[in-house]
């Protein structure tokens, strides 16, 4: 993970707003409470918690809101290589036990259902100029390293997952990882369970060390 520790790492947090049966999205609940919550339990040093997001949980329609905020944070630095900017996406994966780092993103949107803005397309290319539905985009960050810190550790009792799916999280995960290679930040997807399977304190606390597993990474 490094020897000498993270330097000036600022994760930015998304998450998504209600979903199909869930009125109340878990990472919806996990992003609005995260700057409050990390107040209390603190950060290591050198790493800060950027902006906190809940995006609309769809895709063309909500993607003028994430290009914009992707781009505020460039537009935010006053000195862009004096510091790691990362990407945090929170999605739902409803039929999930575990949480899940998601490894890679697919240039393919197929929605198994509309999404909350009422868009189903079905095997389109999340960006055309990409070409074809197959293409991948990887994440940088290194989550093997992530994942090991994570598990061994803090004693969670995460996954990696080498498939986002073809919805929404899949949709957001491209587009971001695709904005990232091109500044030279880094970006990460992670699905989490319902707080049903896992709760919300738990949610919370693997939150707060996944921060600090990240900006150990960087």
């Amino acid at each position: 993970m490094g020897s000498e520790g993270p330097k000036n790492v600022v994760i930015h947090v998304t998450g998504f707003k209600k979903f199909n049966v869930f009125a109340t999205n878990p990472t919806e609940t996990l992003v609005s409470n995260l700057k409050d919550y990390v107040q209390k339990t603190g950060l290591p040093p050198g790493v800060s918690l950027g902006s906190c997001t809940v995006l609309e949980t769809a895709g063309d329609g909500a993607l003028p809101m994430l290009q914009k905020l992707l781009e505020s944070s460039v537009s935010s630095e006053n000195n862009p290589g004096s510091k790691e900017i990362v990407w945090l996406h929170m999605g739902l994966n409803g039929g999930a036990s575990k949480i899940a780092i998601e490894k890679q993103a697919v240039n393919e949107a197929t929605f198994s259902c509309p999404d909350e803005l009422g868009w189903q397309p079905k095997k389109l290319p999340v960006v055309s100029e990409d070409g074809e539905i197959t293409r991948i985009r990887e994440t940088a960050c290194s989550i093997d390293a992530i994942l090991e810190f994570l598990n061994k550790i803090k004693g969670c009792d995460a996954t990696i997952s080498d498939d986002a799916g073809r919805f929404v999280c899949n949709y957001v995960y491209y587009h971001s990882l695709r904005f990232a290679e091109s500044k030279g930040h880094k970006s990460l997807f992670v699905h989490v369970p319902p707080f049903s399977r896992i709760n919300e304190e738990t949610q919370m606390q693997f939150m707060v060390a996944l921060l600090e597993a990240i900006a150990l990474s960087c």
